[in-house]
């Protein structure tokens, strides 16, 4: 179990953690900057009053004793003295986002997590009133990269009704909301989605910066007997691919990609490596879309190195183990981390009635922000365990 200490008799005075790693001595500059004192910290904000970068970097510690309120009260050599609460220096010492780790999935292990728009709408209750399916949804998504939504409006704007339950839209060159079915002008279709062309699994706009974080698709019609959907997860996909080859894994890791969007109004363009990482250097999902991507100069053993991995990672995004695929009907959502989880879609024959579905994105910080605020009244509930099931169960379920 981690705890603090105060070396007795140590000059200068020091506070150690101690944790399953060992002892490491907390430096002075890292207690400073931490202080919750009035004088240091907004109380509403939490943002701090005072500049900590122009603090002294030989700032040492000179007196620390615990107070009776079983508080660390630690004096500086700056002058400054205050009190620490222990239980959150410890939290600080961790790295995190305060949301749950991403769980990988595949069909052999298939989620499957369907909410009814009634019951995460919180009918009746403020847009901004608890709720605990709310939470269950939001937290399934963070942890899975999807979740579906059933028995949503349809009206052509319900869509944005719906993403700001979970954040706030963000709208593009193709508007706050857009509209994806077969456009017959050709001068209409300024993207493929817009044809009834099968589509491969891909990360929509890796060439704007940011990526939109998060995309809602909602179905409003659908007399189609082709155009079903697809999901994967590029984080089982990825790991399969670092397992079978990890020269390859590495150089899609770091190698910067040209993407590239032109139409008559908009010229859009961004360089990052194909694997997308966070800050602490873990894989988050990926920039994919063999339509929009140019492959880098490299010398001759490295591209066919590379090249070989990104073909085995297109091969592996389409492979049924771990391609989840569902018919979206008339009020049927599904909601996805764009980078994350990849979408596609197969083609469809407009001659047999019309397939329209309605988009829009939001930041990836909105569904993070609102777990955290729904977690501070449902952290200490059990949720229920997400059901594991075969891949004809899913399938069925989603449909």
């Amino acid at each position: 179990m981690a705890e603090i200490r105060i070396v007795e008799g140590a000059v200068p005075p020091q506070v150690v953690l101690y944790n399953a790693l060992g002892e490491t001595p907390l430096p002075a500059l890292w207690l400073r900057t931490r202080s919750p004192d009035p004088s240091q910290r907004d109380a509403l904000t939490r943002q701090r009053l005072t500049n900590t970068h122009r603090l002294p970097t030989d700032l040492q510690i000179t007196a620390a004793h615990w107070a009776a309120s079983g508080q660390l009260s630690v004096a500086f050599s700056d002058g400054f003295a205050g009190l620490f609460d222990p239980a959150e220096l410890l939290a600080s010492v961790e790295l995190t986002e305060g949301c749950p780790a991403p769980i990988p999935w595949n069909m052999a292990t298939a989620p499957n997590p369907v909410y009814q728009w009634p019951d995460i709408s919180g009918e009746g209750m403020s847009k901004d009133a608890p709720n605990e399916t709310l939470y269950r949804a939001v937290k399934d998504f963070i942890e899975l990269g999807f979740i579906l939504i059933h028995n949503t409006p349809t009206r052509l704007d319900s869509v944005l009704q719906v993403a700001g339950r979970f954040g706030f839209v963000r709208s593009t060159n193709f508007g706050t909301l857009f509209e994806v079915y077969s456009r017959p002008n050709p001068a209409d279709a300024t993207d493929l989605s817009y044809q009834a062309v099968a589509l491969g699994p891909h990360t929509d706009n890796p060439y704007r910066t940011p990526v939109p974080g998060v995309q809602l698709l909602q179905c409003l019609q659908n007399e189609t007997s082709g155009g079903l959907s697809t999901l994967v997860d590029s984080l089982a996909v990825a790991a399969q691919l670092q397992s079978e080859d990890p020269a390859g894994f590495a150089l899609l890791a770091k190698v910067p990609v040209h993407y590239d969007y032109r139409d008559a109004t908009t010229h859009l363009e961004a360089v990052k490596p194909m694997i997308e990482a966070n800050g602490s250097g873990q894989m988050t999902g990926v920039h994919y879309s063999p339509r929009l991507d140019n492959i880098p100069l490299m010398s001759e053993a490295d591209t066919r190195t590379y090249h070989a991995a990104r073909m085995r990672l297109s091969e592996l995004f389409e492979d049924p183990r771990f391609e989840l695929k569902f018919r979206l009907q008339p009020g049927q959502l599904m909601m996805f981390d764009n980078n994350r989880v990849l979408h596609g879609r197969t083609a469809y024959n407009p001659a047999e009635g019309h397939r329209q579905l309605q988009g829009c994105y939001i930041d990836r910080d909105g569904p993070r922000s609102l777990y955290r605020v729904l977690h501070r009244t449902y952290g200490t509930k059990a949720a229920p365990v997400l059901e594991v099931r075969e891949t004809a169960q899913v399938a069925e379920a989603i449909a």
